[in-house]
Formats: structure tokens, C-alpha cells, sequence
């Protein structure tokens, strides 16, 4: 009976899971498939017709007259307009309004006496009763049927760019010490508010949890005007990793407080007793104890935290500022973006270049995630 009146309910659940797994993977896998799609390709069709053959229209210029041969009293110029690839011409045509105008095969007047004909494999052959002159060739307009093509040409011409491997360094710069740094001290103030007692407690309690509503675009001036003024009485420059360390330290202390001290309340009392039974101090406990059995909420924080700090964009133009040599990698994606937006291929492999370190973070750690989110929700007796 009680299997039965549950078995809707883990229907539900399942689905809800399979359809978030779809939204999630679907939009990440189209991005990687159109990353390493040809950008000729990319440009006329989704990435879901990335296995199939897409018809295209192109344009091509016959060889120049210079090149023509004289062959049973008339006059020859012949070629290849795709040049040894596999796609096959499907129609063409000598006017750019109408570049279907002709089958393949057929014989198409372009004036003077001049014939034109395009093959399905690409040659074509321009026939003329009389010498041709000029130095430019005929264009040539057609419509093939290109089988699909893979390649890394996208990521080369970002890597290309200048300045992204330097921005690469600077995100993980600023990525790395600004998610060690919050935990570190998170750890260390979460054993504290879940396990010693002393005045005030519950009123920082109180105080960590309503620091997780206040907006960051909110606090971010006042905080860099006390920064710069506490730099400026030490002599600290303004623009320095240190700052934005300690912006994205505060900005993130406020989550991991909540989420380690949680999971450290629920841990076994017993352990703590029996430690301090035998002995052991609070730094101690909370070194040899506390932080071993905390592992999954403490990776859980990282994930998060990791993943804000390496997307974030305007706390890093702020703390540490927009020159060449500053720039963490979404601020030169974006300046890249911004003066060849128009290039599908460049905003495919861009976007997916900074989603690649986070990704590989979340799938080493996403096993420890379900556990940190739950921290603290049940609880032993």
C-alpha cells in the first residue's frame, strides 16, 4: 500500500529530474557542437542539423581570360569552384538576383556568345566563340549541398587574439585565492557560531542571514570607497588582486557562514565530547574533526563560489580595473565580442572557452553538492 501510493510521487520526481538534466545539457551541448561546426555552416543552420547535409548559396569567379585555350575553334575557360570538396552543386546561375536560375548540366547564355555550364561536382567550362578579354573572371553564383564539417579553426582565431592567454592567468588569479580565502575564514567563524557559546551568538546568527539578501550592486561603491581610503592611508594602490580578493571574500562569507555552520550543527555532539573529554581544544576539534567530516559542504561552497568568481565581470573592473593588462577573461571576451559580435563562430568558441574551467570543476566536485545542500536538514538525535 504504501509503495503504491508513493510510486506517483517518485514519477514525479524522476521527471522533474530528466526534464532539468535536458534544460541544462541541451543548451551546453548546442554550444559545443556549434563551436566546432564550420562557420559557413553555422551561420545558415541550428546546431541540430549539425549531422546533416545543409544547402548553401555561394559564390565563386571563374578563372581569368588569361587562362583560356582555344579548342575546336572557340575559346575555353575552365575550373573548379569548390575545389576539391565533397559538396555537390545543385543549381547556379550569373546574376546575384537569380543564382538558382539553371540546373546543373544545362547550358546557360551569358551574352556576347558566351555559354555558361556548371557540373554537380563543381566544373565549370565558359565557352566563346571569340577571344575574351579583361583580367577578372566571370562570377558565378550556385547552390550546394555541403555535407557537415567539424573543425577547431574557431577556437585557433580566438586563441589568436591578443591578450587571452593573459586573461586567462588573471582569472585564475582571481578565481582560486578568492574561493580558498572565503572558506578558510567561513570555517573557522561557522565552528564558532555552531559549537562555542558566548554573548551574542544568535544575534550574528541573525546578522549572517540578513547579509544574504542585500544586493551586491548595492554595496559594491560604498565598499570600494572604504577600500580605497583604507589603501590610501596605508599607501596601497587602488587597482590590486588583493582587493578584489577581499570584495569577493566579503561578498561570499555571508553563504558559506550559512551553509558550513548548518552542516556543522548537525554533526554528532558525541564526537566533540568525547574529543574534548580526552583532552582536545576547540582548534583541535575543528582541525582534526570538524573539517574532515565538513568536506561536503565545504566543496559544495566551492563549487558556487568558484563559479561566481570566474564569470564575474563587474566586481573585476572595478577592483581591479579594464586595462590590457588587467582584464580577467570575460572582460576580453567581451571586448572581442564587442568589435566581432556579428561572427557566430568567435561568440561560439568564446562562450565556451569560460564555461570549460567551470565545468570540469562541477563534475570533479558535483558528487559532494546534493550533500552541502542539504547540510543541517536532518539532524541525529
Amino acid at each position: 500500500m504504501i509503495a503504491s501510493s508513493r510510486s506517483p510521487l517518485i514519477w514525479v520526481v524522476h521527471l522533474s529530474v530528466i526534464l532539468l538534466v535536458t534544460l541544462w545539457t541541451l543548451p551546453t551541448a548546442g554550444l559545443l557542437i556549434s563551436s566546432l561546426r564550420d562557420k559557413d555552416q553555422l551561420a545558415v543552420s541550428g546546431w541540430w542539423t549539425a549531422l546533416s547535409t545543409s544547402s548553401q548559396n555561394m559564390t565563386g569567379r571563374a578563372a581569368s581570360p588569361e587562362t583560356q585555350i582555344e579548342r575546336d575553334g572557340k575559346f575555353v575557360i575552365a575550373g573548379n569552384l569548390l575545389e576539391g570538396s565533397d559538396a555537390k552543386v545543385s543549381a547556379f546561375g550569373f546574376r546575384p538576383l537569380q543564382p538558382t536560375a539553371f540546373e546543373v548540366g544545362a547550358v546557360a547564355d551569358i551574352g556576347d556568345g558566351q555559354t555558361l555550364t556548371v557540373k554537380d561536382d563543381g566544373s565549370y567550362e565558359i565557352v566563346s566563340p571569340t577571344r575574351m578579354e579583361g583580367t577578372r573572371g566571370q562570377r558565378i553564383f550556385y547552390t550546394a549541398a555541403v555535407p557537415p564539417r567539424f573543425t577547431f579553426d574557431n577556437y585557433r582565431e580566438v586563441m589568436r587574439a591578443a591578450g587571452i592567454g593573459a586573461s586567462f592567468i588573471n582569472s585564475l588569479t582571481v578565481a582560486i585565492p578568492a574561493t580558498v580565502i572565503p572558506i578558510l575564514v567561513a570555517a573557522f567563524a561557522a565552528y564558532a557560531l555552531a559549537w562555542m557559546k558566548f554573548p551574542g551568538r544568535a544575534i550574528l546568527i541573525a546578522v549572517v542571514v540578513g547579509l544574504l539578501v542585500v544586493p551586491l550592486q548595492m554595496s559594491l561603491i560604498p565598499l570600494l570607497k572604504l577600500y580605497n581610503g583604507v589603501g590610501a592611508f596605508f599607501g596601497v594602490p587602488a587597482k590590486t588582486y588583493v582587493g578584489i580578493w577581499l570584495a569577493h571574500m566579503g561578498f561570499g562569507l555571508p553563504l558559506a557562514i550559512y551553509l558550513l555552520r548548518n552542516y556543522m550543527a548537525g554533526l554528532p555532539r558525541e564526537i566533540m565530547e568525547s574529543a574534548r573529554v580526552d583532552g582536545a581544544s576547540d582548534f583541535d576539534i575543528f582541525i582534526k574533526i570538524i573539517l574532515p567530516l565538513s568536506f561536503p559542504a565545504l566543496a559544495s561552497f566551492s563549487i558556487f563560489q568558484f563559479l561566481w568568481t570566474w564569470n564575474d565581470l563587474l566586481v573585476a573592473m572595478v577592483f581591479l580595473g579594464t586595462g590590457n593588462d588587467e582584464l580577467v577573461l570575460t572582460g576580453r571576451l567581451v571586448n572581442l565580442l564587442g568589435s566581432r559580435g556579428g561572427n557566430w563562430e568567435i561568440l561560439t568558441a568564446s562562450a565556451f572557452i569560460t564555461i570549460i574551467v567551470p565545468l570540469i570543476v562541477f563534475f570533479t566536485l558535483q558528487r559532494y553538492l546534493v550533500r552541502g545542500l542539504l547540510a543541517g536538514s536532518v539532524k541525529g538525535g
